[in-house]
């Protein structure tokens, strides 16, 4: 053998050997994600110290339909839903004489519901801070109106008066500002009626909430058991291969959701920007000695598991793990945010990305990414335009 072939042959086993090294080092190194399909949105915005995340998530979701629509980007007022919905949910509060749950919290079709009711109007128009502040902080104005509503319910006149709402009102007028019957925008005067018809061109009819669970039949609707669904909105039940195939088919076809569920997990960081679901039970970690994995402890697997150092096993989620953690309070429904996107990690594990409403200060600038076990495990519901139903699903639906 001659030495141009001898020189050949090394040079082809140290090309080989560098690119295993390298696919090794990538499993072994923090996530890293490509973006598979990512849909177009407005920018990130925080809710600050404030309950509503729904208005956030809910609003942006709005937002971006109006860009897939070919409609100019624009920033509509969260605190305009806030404000009306507290309103509306304040009558039902003392119809109920306090037996439901009256805080700041709420659900997407509340903001729906508000367009249906109220229209909308731009962030310009209606910012909601009469009270000082340059973002929403609204551990005063809650405790206030839950205050009030509390006084109203103990009667002590022993007959309401027909004063009580509008004293209801008169405090949101002090808190958000009153509300406006007409505005300009774009060198055009709107109500927010007509600005929700004309300029938005939103029909509320055409969003729909999904979940899945057990305890009701499978498609069918049902008013979903949730505190902050304080205006017994329905939502609609499908399996739970079905659940993730609508938002696969929704991004896959330029449509995005929203994310409703829990982010108390140990798995979900924030700070990392990422939310997963690993295996407790797994025997051994890439890179990690099976004798020595083994005879840990559960805290020092936890530690190693949930480092977000590099990708690891998660846990398999079926039916009946997501109907035992909703039945046993497990999954809460403490936070929404704005699915915009699909991506792999470098193990080609599949990832949401969501968008957040708790500012740009963590690594991915706002949003974050959560693999598919986290999401089937901890989403409650979903909202989703009709269209982005996949045709066999939406017929079960009778869509």
């Amino acid at each position: 053998m001659n030495v141009k072939k001898i020189s050949c042959i090394f040079l082809v086993m140290l090309f080989s050997q560098q690119v295993l090294k390298a696919q090794t080092d990538s499993k072994d190194k923090a996530y890293e994600f490509k973006m598979i399909k990512e849909i177009q949105t407005t920018p990130v915005k925080d809710q600050y110290r404030s309950s509503t995340c729904w208005s956030f998530a809910t609003i942006s979701f709005l937002e971006t339909e109006m860009i897939r629509t070919g409609k100019p980007e624009i920033d509509l007022s969260e605190a305009w839903v806030v404000r009306n919905a507290y309103s509306d949910k304040a009558v039902k509060y003392v119809r109920l004489q306090g037996n439901l749950n009256f805080a700041g919290g709420g659900a997407s079709h509340d903001v729906t519901n508000c367009i249906k009711r109220y229209g909308m109007v731009p962030e310009e128009v209606y910012q909601g801070l009469n009270y000082g502040t340059e973002k929403f902080v609204h551990g005063e104005l809650d405790a206030v109106l839950k205050g009030y509503v509390e006084s109203v319910i103990k009667n002590p006149n022993k007959e309401l008066t027909p004063a009580w709402h509008n004293g209801f009102n008169g405090i949101l007028d002090a808190y958000f500002g009153e509300i406006p019957n007409t505005f300009n925008y774009k060198g055009k005067e709107y109500t927010p009626t007509t600005f929700a018809k004309d300029y938005l061109g939103i029909n509320p009819d055409d969003y729909i909430e999904i979940t899945s669970y057990s305890h009701h039949p499978y498609y069918s609707q049902f008013v979903f058991e949730l505190p902050d669904n304080w205006d017994f909105g329905l939502i609609y039940n499908v399996k739970l291969d079905e659940l993730v195939e609508i938002i696969d088919y929704a991004i896959g076809n330029g449509y995005s959701v929203i994310y409703g569920g829990d982010v108390s997990e140990k798995g979900f960081s924030w700070k990392n920007g990422i939310a997963i679901m690993p295996d407790i039970n797994v025997e051994e970690t890439s890179g990690s000695d099976k004798e020595h994995w083994t005879t840990m402890s559960k805290d020092e697997k936890e530690k190693v598991l949930y480092s977000f150092e590099k990708p690891v096993k998660e846990m398999e989620i079926t039916p009946e793990m997501r109907q035992k953690g909703f039945d046993n309070y497990r999954t809460s429904d403490d936070h929404s945010m704005h699915i915009i996107g699909i991506a792999e990690d470098q193990n080609g594990n599949k990832f949401y990305k969501l968008k957040n409403s708790w500012d740009t200060d963590n690594i991915y600038n706002g949003y974050l990414y959560m693999s598919e076990a986290f999401l089937k495990y901890k989403i409650n519901n979903i909202m989703v335009s009709k269209n982005a139903v996949p045709k066999e699903i939406a017929k079960k639906l009778k869509l």
